[in-house]
């Protein structure tokens, strides 16, 4: 069988990826492997604590700082939002998916926070990309681009989401990303702190996360990773150095996929995860809040309409819950995602394992990678 060295070395070799850090861990077994380089130009030889943009893996953490409000009596899981986020107070839909975004029907009750955590509150990517109300997200909001320095702040952030029409009734269908983004700006404004301090205090520095945040300071920038994308002729661009656009804290700190940190950073958090919400004698979360942020809480009819994503699985809070043993790596219960950015990380609570692997080059698609499915495969098989 091959090792998990092998398993990365493999696509660095073919010129997929400059490099890769890779993470299996069962119980108290840990593999941690780095393998290529920073860059392409081989510069910079990836290491362990080379620090990555996490994309869509920073969605579970937000979906735990939602969770700490929710334990400090701040919030409840069915309120409305309406009073934090007065913007999505008396929200319109569109009549029909495809239809333009004037044809509308007010909401037929108002959003909830448990439709944000689920991705369920109307505003989101549906398989079909060029949706009117879709394409709206990108245009006004730069949803789903790794370009944080270019979002407005959060009020007027807000303020141009309300100008956009939701594509389904809250509850109604699992729809990607946004609710993200939303929930990191309610996480704000109900806490009094920004989702940066607010997320640094609860969770990182307790957890040790030293090298997680929504910036790299100058003076780690050496141990920041470039970020390429597959040109048309398959080359790899450079797309972010490190003084680009994570260099400072953006004014809108996106709780979908601004952080960014090390392998080992994001295995603490997965390890409290697995502990029920604890890190040594502390508790940072109770087993009933991890519980609820890695149980599926779709319907059937929803998992199998946001198929181009989850791929039939799941979803809980922040993160895909596996329900069915569709490939080797799947496993029921078995909770994470993926960044679009080349990132992933799992935890499998039946079994104690985490897997987690950092890349740097972005994906094409919704539709995970080789390299991503190669290391799942490994994951599954130790």
């Amino acid at each position: 069988m091959s090792t998990l060295r092998e398993v990365l070395e493999t696509h660095v070799r073919h010129g997929s990826v400059p490099g890769a850090v890779g993470l299996v861990a069962r119980g108290e077994r840990v593999d941690v492997q780095a393998v290529g380089s920073a860059f392409t130009d081989g510069s910079a030889p990836m290491a362990r604590d080379s620090v990555f943009r996490l994309a869509s893996i920073t969605k579970p953490l937000t979906a735990a700082a939602v969770m700490m409000l929710i334990e400090d009596g701040r919030i409840a899981l069915d309120d409305p939002v309406g009073p934090w986020l007065p913007e999505l107070a008396s929200p319109m839909v569109v009549r029909t998916p495809d239809g333009p975004i004037d044809d509308v029907v007010p909401a037929a009750r108002p959003i909830t926070v448990s439709d944000l955590l689920t991705f369920r509150a109307g505003y989101g990517f549906s398989s079909d990309f060029s949706l009117p109300a879709v394409a709206q997200l990108f245009s006004e909001l730069h949803q789903g681009l790794p370009e944080p320095q270019a979002a407005a702040a959060p009020d007027p952030w807000m303020a141009a989401l309300s100008r956009i029409p939701m594509l389904h009734q809250p509850g109604e269908a699992w729809l990607y990303n946004t609710c993200s983004d939303i929930l990191g700006v309610l996480i704000a404004r109900i806490s009094g702190q920004s989702l940066p301090d607010f997320m640094a205090q609860r969770l990182f520095e307790p957890l040790g996360m030293t090298d997680t945040g929504f910036a790299v300071p100058a003076d780690r920038h050496d141990r920041f990773t470039g970020y390429y994308r597959t040109g048309t002729e398959g080359k790899l661009e450079l797309v972010d150095a490190p003084d680009g656009q994570w260099s400072s804290v953006p004014d809108f700190p996106s709780g979908a996929g601004g952080l960014v940190s090390t392998v080992d950073d994001w295995y603490a958090f997965a390890r409290m995860l697995l502990a029920g919400g604890s890190v040594g004698s502390r508790s940072l979360l109770t087993p009933q809040s991890v519980r609820q942020m890695t149980t599926d809480h779709l319907t059937p009819a929803q998992r199998a309409a946001s198929g181009l994503f989850i791929e039939g699985q799941g979803w809980g809070f922040g993160g895909s819950v596996d329900v069915e043993t569709l490939d080797p790596w799947n496993v029921p219960g078995r909770y994470g995602w993926v960044g679009g950015t080349g990132t992933t990380a799992h935890i499998i609570p039946a079994t104690g394992t985490v897997a987690i692997m950092l890349s740097q080059v972005g994906m094409d698609g919704p539709t995970p990678p080789v390299l991503m499915r190669d290391f799942w495969r490994y994951a599954a098989s130790v």
